[in-house]
């Protein structure tokens, strides 16, 4: 989705999502920046951010996700949300910046089905993770550890 706030100051919201399956983290490789993330894209305006996070990793990798919540739910939904794991804000250039809301979630299976031919992806291990063999930048290898950590 192209980005809703072009004025220079703006914010774009978007999501990132950290999938867990059977003791290993997915990462996708960003097919404009080039490089390693979690699974994510931009909060449409008639979206929430749990429903972007669902929506972006069945259209990025073809994963079915349920989210995981660090806090208890109320027994019976009034409307809440799951809230990320993590928030962060950085820059995409000079006069946009990104809020992403981070989460974790399980897949229960590990068959990506990825939205390009030439997307790249993988699933890694814990010590694949701290090796860092894939050149993730800290805050990605931070919250693909924090993951494992609460799913793996």
């Amino acid at each position: 989705m192209p980005h809703i706030h072009t004025e220079p100051g703006q914010f774009d919201h978007t999501v990132e999502v950290f999938v867990v399956c059977k003791g290993k983290v997915l990462l996708r490789k960003h097919d404009k920046y080039h490089i390693w993330l979690g699974v994510g894209g931009h909060i449409e305006l008639d979206e929430d951010p749990n429903q972007t996070a669902i929506r972006e990793v069945k259209e990025e990798v073809g994963l079915t996700v349920s989210l995981h919540s660090v806090h208890p739910l109320p027994p019976v939904s009034q409307g809440e949300l799951i809230p990320p794991v993590f928030l962060n804000r950085h820059p995409i250039d000079k006069t946009h910046w990104h809020v992403s809301y981070i989460y974790f979630a399980r897949s229960k299976n590990q068959k990506v089905v990825p939205e390009n031919e030439h997307d790249e992806w993988c699933w890694l291990t814990r010590q694949e993770v701290e090796g860092n063999q894939l050149n993730m930048l800290p805050n990605i290898q931070f919250y693909a550890l924090a993951a494992l950590d609460a799913l793996g």
